[in-house]
């Protein structure tokens, strides 16, 4: 029986499922529905995947015949990810790379069977797109974590990695880290919503906006120009993402960049302008990120966050 999650407040109802969690010798299928991935980057996360006890199905677009970006065309891609989402052999799917793309393939995916028999997709930064569209319109958890590129780091052996294989079964997670000199300290418990901030402003007046409001959010990004990450602070704030908020988490912000005339703050002072009317307690540095330090989080799980004055604690019991 599928384990249900009701979430209430006065304003506010929805009812949350959790895909089946996984079991030895269930099967997790491995495609990539945007950016292109070289057939080898995937071994290591196969190789991991069986060792820990599952049995793994590639799809056509890990190591395609693509010629450019994309791991195959629109239509392969989706006719890929469609197979596995209806595919009831296969209990998750797992993606190989993010990048650019799975929007341009988002509204032709038929939900039909997945709805009736739910499963795992995990994935993060192209992937938040996703997500979006599973919460608010399905109303089915999801996994935001690593992906198969990331199981090449440390031979898929590390706590980040099986922060994956934790939530994949459904075991009890707490994540702990360093207070940051920029919290804000104090306690929620709520809902877990968020992914990459160019995606989740990418998603706003689309099918897979999110709703924000009580949740505690998460942001994570890489590679963009401080005044680009001030820009889309401003687009959330504006569009009310950021006004009735449990608590905020800031992941990592890496490969971040500044203009030749600077742009006057760094990415904490950006993030804490955009939230500085708001009382709810905020955390900077936590481990969601594009790079190793990204533990595996269940969208639309309800989490504890805990900011002290020397350590930050999230966790899902």
């Amino acid at each position: 029986m599928k384990e249900v999650i009701k979430y209430s407040r006065e304003d506010y109802f929805y009812s949350m499922k959790l895909p089946p969690f996984l079991q030895p010798g269930n099967t997790i299928g491995i495609m990539c529905p945007a950016g292109y991935m070289p057939a080898e980057k995937a071994e290591t996360c196969v190789k991991t995947l069986k060792k820990w006890g599952y049995k793994v199905v590639k799809g056509k677009t890990v190591g395609g015949k693509s010629k450019n970006y994309f791991s195959g065309t629109d239509q392969e891609r989706l006719d890929d990810l469609q197979r596995m989402l209806d595919d009831e052999k296969i209990h998750a799917i797992l993606f190989g790379r993010g990048g650019y793309g799975t929007t341009r393939i988002l509204d032709q995916i038929v939900w039909k069977k997945f709805k009736k028999n739910p499963k795992w997709i995990v994935g993060f930064s192209d992937i938040t797109v996703l997500h979006g569209y599973l919460h608010q319109q399905l109303q089915i958890a999801s996994i935001h974590g690593p992906m198969a590129g990331a199981f090449n780091h440390d031979e898929g052996n590390n706590r980040y990695t099986t922060s994956l294989k934790d939530s994949l079964e459904g075991k009890p997670t707490i994540y702990l880290c360093k207070a940051h000199a920029s919290n804000r300290q104090g306690k929620a418990k709520a809902a877990l919503v968020g992914g990459n901030l160019s995606l989740l402003v990418h998603s706003i007046g689309t099918n897979a906006e999110l709703d924000t409001d009580g949740k505690i959010l998460f942001i994570e990004e890489i590679g963009e120009q401080l005044y680009n990450i001030d820009r889309m602070l401003l687009q959330l704030a504006r569009a009310g993402k950021l006004k009735k908020l449990k608590g905020l988490i800031v992941g990592g912000f890496s490969e971040c960049k500044d203009t030749v005339r600077p742009f006057g703050k760094n990415v904490n002072q950006i993030i804490l302008d955009a939230v500085q009317s708001y009382r709810y307690p905020v955390c900077f540095d936590f481990p969601i990120s594009h790079e190793i330090e990204n533990v595996a989080v269940i969208i639309g799980k309800e989490y504890r966050l805990e900011i002290g004055p020397d350590q930050v604690t999230l966790s899902n019991i």
